[in-house]
């Protein structure tokens, strides 16, 4: 599979894990929102394991939609979590969202990475889920950031 140099630049990390008693706080930010949803992608994809080893080997496109702007969040992470899960094991080093319809609440992005594999890839914490509890979203003119908390 062939790629473009912008397919395969890796944007800085914005994104840090909080403390929680039984979870994980995922926090990501960007310049806009849209920067804070890829974030908050990769943060949980980066709890799975380590991220540095991952290439960008494939692509997998998806889309995501909600009823209001947490539950767009919810089910764009959800979608990120079931091609983990059920097909083919695809672990992101990059997610880039293509369409953001911040009005009618839809997403249609792109993962890349490649296939988890246990002998290049080290184990982290399996995700079991997305939460809506304590879910935050910040999308003011200097402020764009996440709070959601995943199931471990």
């Amino acid at each position: 599979m062939e790629f473009t140099p912008e397919e395969l630049e890796i944007p800085a990390c914005k994104y840090e894990y909080l403390d929680h008693p039984a979870d994980v706080q995922i926090h990501s930010w960007g310049d806009d929102l849209k920067e804070a949803f890829e974030q908050a992608a990769v943060a949980m994809f980066g709890y799975m394991t380590e991220i540095d080893r991952v290439e960008i080997l494939e692509k997998q496109e998806f889309e995501a939609d909600g009823d209001d702007m947490e539950g767009l969040l919810f089910h764009f992470l959800d979608e990120c979590l079931y091609i983990f899960s059920a097909e083919r094991f695809l672990i992101a080093k990059k997610v880039v969202i293509n369409e953001f319809d911040k009005e009618n609440f839809s997403i249609k992005a792109t993962i890349y990475g490649e296939e988890f594999d246990l002998q290049k890839h080290p184990q982290g914490t399996e995700v079991k889920a997305i939460t809506y509890a304590s879910m935050q979203i910040y999308d003011k003119d200097d402020q764009h950031e996440l709070f959601v908390i995943i199931d471990i």
